[in-house]
């Protein structure tokens, strides 16, 4: 029975990084107006109540892959959670539901289960201190370190590079350039 698919995989890494810090400030893409918009975009309502599920949810989850939390501090949010079989399209489908309005959250919540199931440690926050993002490692290797290579990864690699180049400076072996 696989009822978390690879778009809910997506959408609890969006989820878990909608806190990113810009311009040395971590913002919440949850709250203000374009809250609702970021469900709707990621197959919700963009109902009040969903958004708020969906911080709350995100919240707990940081928490845990933070190292922040115990998982079992997750299973609140679950409570009004039904997967039920369906028959669509000749095949047989999983219906995530909630009386709630959670259930955007409630399949991310799903995801991260699937995910620290089937893939123990691929999922971590970014190795950046600086930054508040996640990452889910699918390499093979499982070596991924940055949320992005562009971002951070870019980043700690020229920062390592400037103290190495300036550290050649002080005892003189830097090479001319």
């Amino acid at each position: 029975m696989d009822v978390v698919t690879r778009a809910d995989e997506d959408l609890l890494l969006d989820l878990l990084n909608t806190t990113p810090v810009v311009a040395g400030s971590q913002v919440d893409e949850l709250l203000g107006p374009d809250a609702g918009r970021w469900a709707a975009d990621h197959g919700g309502t963009g109902a009040p109540a969903e958004v708020t599920a969906l911080r709350e949810a995100r919240d707990a989850m940081q928490a845990v892959v933070s190292g922040e939390a115990q998982a079992s501090s997750l299973a609140p949010l679950l409570a009004q959670v039904a997967v039920r079989p369906r028959w669509q399209d000749g095949a047989l489908t999983w219906e995530v539901s909630s009386g709630d309005g959670s259930t955007l959250a409630a399949r991310a919540l799903l995801a991260w289960a699937a995910v620290t199931e089937r893939s123990p440690e691929r999922l971590r926050p970014c190795a950046n201190p600086e930054c508040c993002r996640f990452l889910l490692d699918r390499s093979n290797a499982n070596a991924a370190r940055w949320c992005s290579m562009a971002l951070c990864g870019n980043r700690a690699k020229a920062r390592r590079h400037y103290r190495r180049s300036r550290a050649g400076d002080a005892d003189g072996t830097a090479q001319p350039g």
